[in-house]
């Protein structure tokens, strides 16, 4: 409609309204930053995301983490609920992602998806098993970072913690295991079931006299020694550098 002002003519415009992104948008922007992730001409990044995104290369964290538990607890009820509910937080995520999330979505993984399988630069024929979504390594990873940051309190540790799940996020993409969202949703089960974890440990560990809550210098704000945790760090930097070594020489 046109009124007239002033001898002048204005036109009424009726505001126009944003176009809301669709799912074939986002699985578009899905692809393309995974594209920007995936593969290299470096046969050495090939063979560091190939050993780093194994779970039996991280064992020397988790028997360094078991001991800290171990060391920093004095009675075997402690231990057991301390490492238990971090063995429970495993279970719950794999037993949700691989048994009920992954079937019902039944998302293909990159690497698998006949539509796009071929464009996915993969590593020495690695491509997992048939579905995606969402990431059980993001996942898995990232619930034992919440729960065990949550559990000694250290911030040293919670960024060592958070960096390796990001790393082992790192490597899904690289190899063309998963899609962004993939690991984006499962970062999000991980903190959940984590901090769920945390929440039954306070609740079973009242009666046992957990969490403890005497903070000095020597200790975290749960009576951690920061000595075993600075030896713990030196663990994990001493492992990489190893893991490392161990794929420039088998390239």
């Amino acid at each position: 409609m046109a009124s007239i002002i002033n001898n002048k003519t204005v036109i009424n415009k009726r505001p126009q309204k944003k176009k809301k992104m669709n799912l074939t948008q986002l699985l578009e922007i899905d692809r393309a930053v995974l594209a920007w992730f995936n593969g290299s001409n470096s046969l050495f990044i090939d063979a560091l995301a190939q050993n780093l995104t194994s779970g039996f290369t991280w064992i020397p964290l988790y028997l360094a983490l078991v001991f800290v538990i171990i060391k920093n607890n004095d009675t075997m009820p402690q231990i057991f609920l301390a490492i238990g509910c971090a063995v429970l937080a495993v279970v719950v995520v794999s037993v949700s992602v691989e048994l009920i999330i992954k079937p019902l979505f039944a998302r293909l993984r990159p690497s698998q998806d006949p539509l796009i399988k071929h464009t996915i630069a993969v590593v020495n024929g690695m491509r997992g098993s048939q579905y995606s979504f969402f990431s059980a390594h993001a996942a898995n990873t990232f619930s034992l970072a919440v729960y065990l940051s949550l559990l000694i309190k250290s911030r040293s540790l919670s960024v060592m913690l958070v960096s390796w799940s990001a790393i082992n996020c790192w490597t899904r993409l690289y190899l063309g295991l998963h899609y962004p969202s993939d690991i984006f949703f499962g970062l999000l089960w991980g903190a959940l079931v984590g901090w769920l974890a945390y929440a039954v440990y306070r609740r079973f560990g009242k009666p046992l006299g957990l969490p403890r809550t005497q903070q000095t210098s020597q200790t975290t704000a749960t009576s951690y020694l920061q000595a075993d945790i600075a030896k713990l760090l030196y663990i994990m930097a001493l492992w990489i550098g190893v893991v490392i070594i161990y794929s420039i020489f088998n390239t």
